[in-house]
């Protein structure tokens, strides 16, 4: 079987058995280098069901050339992206809504907030991907869109930071979640695109080490501006802006004008925001493990300041711990995120590392639930970091092997990408009525993510067409 690799200078033909799919990386048109190879029935990218034919071991690939570029440049591009998702609902948005309404009312309201752009977030991913299918322009169909969602992204931001009431709040941050989701939507998109299943682990590894590197130094950052919140949003704006733009020139697609668009209809459009078991089971069953594991994990870290405040008792010094505990995540993260990814991609299998990185991040959040203190917060930092950083590294190339559609690959993942952002927007309402409901205890709150955790790990068990 031919290895692909950078050197690609034509289409491959499609195998019988495991679909070769070029990495687009040497200017060859995607049309040709995609659409042509991925037709093998059985293939993660057929819209037929997933079999077992497509349960082979990926072909290695090397990573290097303009491959490694493309690599390096995409877990840049996280880190830019996931600093924001890092640093403002989880430090700067619950400070600016505190700063509001005052103490009494911050978690509903928080939590209302949040929800709202939840939804905002659950329908752009997918509208985003869509439209990036089908964009024709001498820069490909995602280069335009990432540039157009981080400027328009970065002006909501600076609109977030101008806003001195719920309402403005609100409409602001529903902004960001959309603009931001077009750019963040297309990029995702770039794996399945233009990187050879054989390095999908390794890819998802670095990919994922970013949004992590990305998701935590937000956090720190984030809490540099506690006391100058406008200042943050202008910063982490402009991050991402130089940042995304840098990506397009240095990675360019190859131009896609002339290239015919995949056929839309709209009733099958709206059918894809419900991923039909029967059709799909091997997608069906990667969306419910990550939306599952997802909030679970988040249900604790995304309502972290809260339980730094009241449950920990740390009140004002809240603040200047969430560092110490993003720091202490991140030496977790990073140890497991490199080698999980590879891990996958040397033994042929991902979902055995999946299901343990979710076992571990559920015996994470035994610490805090029995030692309510400082202690218990750093432990659970940390072993939630290992368990993340694994989850993370192989959960992105898995679920890149069982989309249903071989044309609409954003789209897909727009839709898949609502289990990850579902959560991470809405645990923090959803926290805050369990909160409210327990009579403002937070003991619930780690029992009910310990069991969503191993459901989420345990979820992938069924899936066929990737060992």
């Amino acid at each position: 079987m031919t290895t692909p690799s950078e050197d690609t200078t034509g289409p491959t033909p499609a195998r019988p058995v495991q679909p070769t799919i070029p990495s687009n990386l040497s200017g060859v048109p995607e049309s040709a280098s995609l659409a042509s190879t991925i037709t093998t029935a059985g293939s993660p990218f057929s819209a037929a069901p997933t079999s077992a034919v497509s349960a082979q071991s990926p072909v290695k690939v090397k990573v290097r050339g303009k491959l490694l570029k493309l690599m390096l440049s995409m877990m840049v591009g996280n880190i830019a992206i996931f600093a924001i998702w890092g640093a403002v609902p989880g430090v700067l948005l619950p400070l600016q809504v505190q700063g509001i309404v005052g103490d009494a009312d911050k978690g509903p309201i928080y939590g209302l907030v949040a929800t709202i752009g939840a939804f905002a977030a659950m329908i752009a991913q997918p509208i985003a991907g869509l439209v990036s299918d089908r964009t024709r322009s001498r820069f490909g169909r995602r280069a335009p869109w990432m540039v157009i969602g981080v400027l328009l992204g970065g002006l909501s931001l600076l609109f977030m930071g101008a806003a001195n009431g719920i309402v403005q709040l609100t409409v602001a941050w529903v902004m960001v979640q959309v603009t931001f989701n077009f750019a963040q939507g297309p990029l995702s998109a770039i794996l399945p695109d233009r990187v050879p299943s054989g390095a999908r682990g390794t890819f998802s590894s670095l990919s994922g080490l970013g949004l992590m590197l990305g998701s935590l130094g937000g956090s720190i950052a984030g809490a540099q501006f506690a006391k100058s919140i406008p200042a943050g949003y202008l910063t982490f704006a402009g991050i991402a802006l130089i940042v995304i733009v840098l990506f397009v020139i240095f990675n360019p697609d190859a131009s896609n004008k002339g290239e015919p668009k995949p056929p839309f209809n709209f009733v099958t459009f709206l059918q894809t925001f419900w991923v039909s078991p029967r059709k799909h089971p091997d997608f069906f069953w990667g969306f419910t493990g990550r939306l599952l594991l997802y909030a679970g994990y988040f249900m604790v870290t995304g309502f972290q300041l809260y339980i730094l405040q009241d449950y920990i008792g740390l009140k004002g010094d809240a603040v200047t711990m969430v560092p110490v505990l993003s720091l202490i995540s991140l030496v977790g993260i990073i140890i497991t995120t490199l080698i999980g990814g590879p891990v996958s991609d040397r033994i042929g299998r991902r979902k055995i590392v999946v299901i343990v990185a979710g076992a571990v991040m559920a015996i994470s959040l035994v610490f805090p639930l029995i030692i309510p203190s400082i202690t218990g917060m750093m432990l659970f930092a940390f072993v939630s970091g290992l368990g993340f950083g694994a989850y993370q590294a192989v959960d992105t190339a898995l679920m890149s092997e069982v989309l249903p559609s071989k044309n609409d690959f954003a789209k897909d993942l727009g839709v898949l990408n609502i289990a990850a952002t579902l959560p991470q927007t809405l645990a923090p309402g959803l926290a805050g009525l369990i909160v409210f409901i327990a009579g403002n205890s937070y003991t619930p709150l780690f029992p009910i993510g310990i069991v969503l955790a191993l459901l989420g790990a345990f979820a992938v068990m069924p899936i066929k067409s990737v060992r």
